[in-house]
Order: C-alpha cells, then structure tokens, then sequence
C-alpha cells in the first residue's frame, strides 16, 4: 500500500470532525491517512505523537523547577473539558470535538520522569489565562526545532513551539 502526500491540512481545531467527513467524503472511508513529516521520513501519527511527549519530556528534563510546580500543584491536568482526563494515557481516546494530546503528553511525560501529580486541584493547559498556560502546547519550545518542516504553517501557537511541529509536520495522504 503506498501513499501520496496531496496537502498540508494545518490547524483542524473544534472543526476536526468536519474536515474528516470531507476527507471521507473526496477521498473515500479509509483512502487517506495523517502522517507527519519528520526529516526526509513520512512517519505514521503514533510514533508523532511520541516525538510531542518527548518534547514534554525534555522541557521538564531541561526545567525541573517547572516538573516541580506542575506535581505540586495539579491533581490532574486538562485542555478544554475536565472530562479530558478520563483519556488517562491514551491518546485515542476523544470525548471532545477538538483533540487534545497535550494533555496526555504532560501525563506521560510526569510518569515518564517517576512522578504522580500530588497537588489539590486539576490544571487547565493552553486556555487563555489559566494556570497551566505555560505549559501550552503552542508555548512550550520544541526540542528539535530544525526538524520542523518549512514554511511553517502560522496560527494561535509561537514558532518553533510544540504546536508548531504537530501542524506543520502534518500532511494528509491518500491511497495511491
């Protein structure tokens, strides 16, 4: 089975069921796939999405003192919804319109590091203003910035960020 790369989607957001059904709908149920850039490879969503906890994993590694509020502080940590932690460790797990892996990354990054979350409250990532804002997918610099492919693609997140890789390494393929 091989694949061709037609299009850099970009951001999908709370559109995210939406832009599949039209891919479904162009393409046909199962004739296309998201895959991600990485140097002069084309690699699959799972092991992309291993390189965004790495990148957790290595701004916690590189700032101890951030781990260390983070484990203090929160309970549990979320994106949108509170529900967002019943997703655990499971990046497949969805309940919200729009995807949130940044939230599951920061759980495996912690446990990855030998640390439980030991605080009294659950922590909002990325929202504007919350406490957890920091570690925002879309602040947090990725840890290797020269594999995040040209020209990037522009949205809410800074460049070079965690975000930055996620939607600018992003290509749809379909079936050849």
């Amino acid at each position: 089975m091989e694949w061709r790369t037609v299009e850099r989607p970009g951001y999908f957001g709370k559109k995210r069921d939406e832009i599949t059904e039209n891919f479904n709908r162009k393409y046909g149920l199962g004739n296309w796939r998201l895959a991600y850039l990485w140097g002069k490879l084309v690699i699959e969503r799972e092991f992309a999405l291993q390189i965004y906890e790495d990148a957790y994993y290595m701004h916690f590694f590189f700032n101890p003192n951030v781990l260390a509020w983070l484990i203090g502080t929160a309970s549990e940590v979320y994106d949108t919804a509170p529900s967002n932690v019943a997703s655990g460790f499971n990046y497949d797990l969805q309940e919200t319109p729009n995807n949130h892996i940044h939230d599951i990354s920061i759980r495996r990054a912690v446990a990855r590091h030998g640390f439980k979350f030991m605080g009294n409250h659950p922590v909002e990532i990325r929202g504007n203003g919350s406490e957890g804002k920091r570690l925002s997918p879309g602040i947090v610099p990725f840890h290797a910035d020269s594999l995040i492919h040209c020209p990037p693609i522009a949205g809410w997140w800074r460049p070079d960020s965690i975000e930055d890789f996620y939607q600018s390494n992003k290509v749809l393929q379909v079936r050849l």
